[in-house]
């Protein structure tokens, strides 16, 4: 678009299915240069990307003709025959439905970029459940506890 200028930053999350813990440590960075791979070529630039087993993080830089239900929805489509092909899981691997989406400004992208690297060792000491209810706590995002993701049962 000629004439259009944009510095969209945004930060995506999703879990797998159940929260299953179904992304395995010896393949995740495969899967992660895959969806690296799928948001390029939807025209999109990605930034990091990396998780848990049971859920991702994705910072990219969003151009103003991205419509971004429909980039998670092809990375999902994308990334799931991915990881069947691949045989990465003895089950049928599925995502959850639905998707956290938060803008960022460019003077938190560092900051952003370093909690999504590093994921494991802040999940050492909180659960993605609690992680996901501050995201929309704190950018003020209403929402229903019983249709917010498929719990597995917690203990």
């Amino acid at each position: 678009m000629p004439n259009t200028y944009s510095q969209i930053y945004i930060h995506l999350v999703f879990a797998v299915k159940y929260r299953q813990s179904l992304i395995n440590e010896s393949w995740e960075t495969e899967l992660y240069k895959y969806i690296n791979g799928v948001i390029q070529n939807k025209g999109q630039l990605p930034i990091a990307i990396n998780g848990m087993p049971d859920h991702i993080h994705i910072l990219f830089i969003m151009k103003p003709t991205c419509c971004i239900s429909d980039l998670v929805r092809e990375i999902k489509k994308s990334s799931t025959e991915f990881i069947t092909v691949k045989r990465f899981v003895r089950t049928k691997f599925q995502w959850q439905h639905g998707f956290g989406a938060f803008s960022y400004s460019q003077s938190s992208l560092d900051n952003v970029k370093r909690y999504i690297e590093n994921q494991k060792q802040h999940h050492a000491v909180k659960t993605f459940k609690r992680e996901y209810q501050e995201f929309l706590s704190m950018f003020d995002i209403e929402y229903n506890q019983d249709y917010l993701f498929d719990w597995i049962l917690e203990k």
